[in-house]
């Protein structure tokens, strides 16, 4: 067999010693990893995005001015890959294939199809990147395809560690646990190589002081709650005066509102309507402007609200209660109304000035928002990753 040439120099390597790391990014979405990136304080040049949506592909060129490359990520090329030379990938695959409400099919689900193929074709490039970080959903860890993604990252001898980690662990009062994998070649070293190869559920080796601690990771979640920020600090104060105001709504006001693109909504189209408080008001997340967490939004949030995230008290005569102490009568007084998509945002840690192009409609804000991830977990973990020793 011909020896393969190198792969590309590391910036350190280069003629200029500042270059910066060159970057695919797989599975783009509405920028989540971008922004990460941008977070994180890496020096990256992004070669190319990929994503079949075409609205999020609108989302993402609106707020970053280039539009990823749209199509099937299955019909790229080891040779088409090759002629980007990155350094590094990074890939948030779809995740249904590995979720509790899904059929759980991993990779016989023709939507975890794109990413094992690109996974393989790694081993038949000239020039296969030397780092790669991958977001999924919980469940993923314990999937054939995670089987697949370890063989193929031992196959071409990378040192892995991996992590299930949630927001609550960084001080937003978010539960959203996600399974990460971060992947270095062994020409190259992670900053702690003591966790190689291991699943870790807490953050603490990302420092990269080694007398620093964070004693605070490695609590639950309850203890986590109470050095999280209070919810009242990620929310639009605009919609909370009005919702306060007129707390009425009718389930056809609730339908038709989830058209509305973002110049033709108002604070009223987040109101729950009392049709479904007296159908799910047991099923509901409630929390409050004090409250120190709430659930994870799917992206079928305001679709539905059983199990898809948490509603908001909004009135300020009701203090914080147990849900199981709640009657009806006092659910429908409570002011209910469904996080803005701007707050999930902020929950997300979304930069201030990420925005929808306004033809995107509501839903579709909530879904492309569902399907994304959590900046203040993933731009530490891309600032460990490309850390140099």
């Amino acid at each position: 067999m011909d020896q393969q040439p190198p792969p590309p120099p590391r910036p350190s390597e280069a003629m200029e010693a500042q270059a910066p790391w060159r970057v695919l990014e797989f599975y783009s979405g509405i920028g989540g990893m971008r922004y990460s990136l941008a977070s994180s304080g890496v020096r990256v040049e992004v070669v190319e995005a990929f994503d079949i949506n075409d609205v999020a592909n609108d989302v993402y060129e609106r707020n970053f001015g280039h539009r990823p490359c749209q199509g099937n990520i299955q019909t790229l090329t080891a040779s088409d890959l090759d002629k980007y030379k990155a350094h590094a990938w990074l890939l948030s695959p779809p995740c249904q294939p590995y979720t509790r409400q899904g059929l759980q099919k991993h990779s016989a689900d023709a939507r975890a199809f794109s990413f094992i193929k690109i996974l393989n074709l790694m081993q038949n490039m000239n020039f296969p990147p030397q780092m790669l970080f991958v977001e999924n959903v919980v469940g993923f860890e314990v999937s054939d395809t995670h089987d697949q993604l370890i063989e193929v990252l031992s196959s071409l001898n990378f040192n892995t560690q991996e992590f299930i980690l949630s927001p609550l662990q960084f001080g937003v009062p978010y539960s959203r646990p996600r399974y990460f994998c971060l992947a270095k070649h062994e020409s190259m070293c992670f900053h702690n190589p003591s966790v190689n190869n291991k699943l870790l559920r807490t953050p603490t080796c990302l420092t990269l002081n080694s007398s620093t601690t964070q004693n605070s990771y490695e609590q639950n979640e309850d203890v986590l709650e109470v050095v999280c920020k209070p919810i009242r600090d990620f929310l639009e104060i605009h919609i909370m005066d009005t919702v306060d105001q007129d707390c009425s709504a009718t389930t056809s006001d609730f339908e038709k509102a989830g058209g509305c693109t973002p110049s033709e909504t108002g604070s009223h189209d987040y109101i729950v309507p009392l049709s479904l408080i007296e159908r799910w008001g047991n099923a509901m997340d409630i929390v409050y402007p004090e409250s120190k967490r709430c659930c994870c939004f799917t992206k079928s949030y305001y679709r539905y609200v059983k199990g898809t995230g948490s509603l908001l008290a909004t009135s300020k005569d009701h203090k914080p209660v147990p849900k199981e102490n709640l009657e009806f009568s006092s659910l429908n007084e409570l002011g209910l109304r469904f996080f803005s998509p701007r707050e999930v945002a902020n929950l997300h840690s979304f930069p201030s000035s990420f925005c929808f192009p306004d033809h995107i409609s509501l839903r579709q804000q909530y879904a492309m928002l569902g399907n994304s991830l959590s900046v203040a977990v993933v731009a530490p973990l891309l600032h460990y990753l490309f850390a140099e020793i």
